[in-house]
């Protein structure tokens, strides 16, 4: 099956055992198949003329990999702000996905390195990181990523280095103070002595990963090797990547394979929030809803989760990104246990009600009338809703609709999902 599929989608598992940096993981992409071309576009429509991106093959402990450099073609390069990477990238001539993953990448340095130096994200000044080499991995990883069709990421623990490096204000330890507040929430490990893990490297792991975790299940398609510039003995330095397509979750008893999305939410008005989950269930959401969160710095907001089918990923991803603020949406793969459903329609007020029957092994187990068509038989025949549905309950259990009860032969079957475009929503009302 192609790595392009829409039916599959790719999913990329980063293997930072020995570490990770921009450079490295671009090596990787780039030696999995990724076009140098592409890459090179998409740095060209960030900091046009700036910077030139070239790759060879090198060994590492013995191991061939790729070594992504990138060559700056202007003199003295200045120092950037937070605010002016974003209007580069905002600016930019990039697929959306491309343009949000950068962004994400970059907001997750800016809070970080905020945190470090006790002053807000707004007024950082990026220095190493927000030099041109570094926006040039930055957005050649995203690229690459959108290149290879990648829609999900999941990396291993990280390998961060230990001991000290000098830097401008003198030595610090390692790891150093940003990949420390980048790692939260992260398995790390030493792995060796140096800086084996980058700010850059982090912020890719951690703002594009959905989790870290071992190898999981794949259908191994592609893989890649990038390589760090040092060479040491005895320790292959240089981070994998395999691409393929993720394996049906494996249970006991079963499941589904599905897909939950999710993202942290504080700044959209709420009043959008009935509209933004009726957008998603359009879109192929086998459902979609709101918990209340408190985040960092005590702000009240929404964690939002959509779960559906993983063809619906990049679809109902796209529709995060359209319907609300967010600049990055977490994907975790899960496993659905559902029972099978169909519908089977009642005589209500002169018109005819959906009601939802999941049932198991050909005996009904739940009765639910959908709310939607009680909505417009109420509204046609101008009764309260709380009556329709009542009509509709008795109706249905006149019908012999209970639980422990036969599923008639008339029922309509539906797919587990639910959801979506298929889902019956009216009543028909005359």
């Amino acid at each position: 099956m192609s790595l392009d599929s829409p039916d599959t989608g790719v999913h990329a598992w980063i293997d930072a055992s020995a570490g990770v940096a921009g450079d490295m993981l671009l090596g990787a992409l780039v030696d999995a198949g990724a076009s140098l071309v592409a890459v090179q576009q998409a740095v060209d429509a960030v900091i046009p003329g700036s910077v030139t991106v070239v790759s060879a093959p090198v060994t590492r402990a013995g191991i061939r990999a790729a070594k992504v450099d990138v060559e700056v073609l202007v003199d003295d390069p200045p120092h950037r702000t937070w605010q002016s990477i974003r209007t580069l990238i905002t600016d930019a001539d990039l697929p959306g996905r491309v343009r949000d993953d950068a962004l994400a990448v970059f907001a997750r340095l800016a809070d970080a390195e905020g945190r470090v130096h006790g002053v807000p994200a707004e007024d950082i000044h990026f220095h190493e990181v927000g030099a041109l080499d570094s926006i040039a991995d930055v957005v050649g990883v995203c690229a690459a990523l959108h290149d290879l069709g990648v829609t999900s990421l999941s990396a291993s623990e990280v390998a961060v280095g230990s001991g000290h490096i000098t830097a401008a204000h003198g030595q610090i330890p390692v790891p150093v103070p940003a990949v420390t507040e980048l790692s939260a929430g992260w398995r790390i490990t030493a792995g060796g002595r140096g800086e084996l893990t980058t700010p850059t490297g982090m912020a890719l792991v951690a703002a594009l990963c959905a989790e870290c975790t071992d190898l999981p299940p794949l259908s191994l398609q592609r893989s890649g090797l990038g390589a760090g510039s040092k060479d040491f003995p005895g320790r292959a330095n240089v981070t994998r990547v395999l691409l393929g397509t993720l394996a049906p979750a494996s249970h006991p008893d079963g499941g589904d394979p599905a897909a939950l999305l999710e993202a942290n939410i504080d700044d959209l008005d709420p009043r959008l929030w009935p509209g933004v989950l009726a957008q998603l269930l359009q879109a192929g959401a086998s459902d979609a809803w709101l918990v209340p969160i408190l985040m960092k710095k005590g702000r009240p907001a929404h964690t939002l989760s959509v779960l559906c089918h993983p063809s619906r990923t990049d679809a109902l991803r796209d529709a995060v990104f359209a319907h609300t603020t967010t600049i990055g949406v977490r994907e975790h793969r899960v496993a659905k246990h559902a029972l099978p459903r169909a519908w089977v329609e009642v005589a209500v007020a002169g018109s005819m009600v959906s009601v939802k029957v999941a049932h198991r092994d050909g005996v009904i187990v739940q009765v639910s009338p959908e709310f939607d068509a009680v909505t417009a038989v109420a509204a046609g025949a101008g009764r309260p809703e709380h009556l329709v549905l009542s009509d509709t309950v008795a109706a249905a259990t006149a019908a012999g609709l209970v639980p422990g009860a036969a599923l008639p032969s008339s029922a309509r079957s539906e797919s587990a999902y639910g959801g979506g475009a298929g889902r019956p929503t009216t009543g028909r009302a005359q």
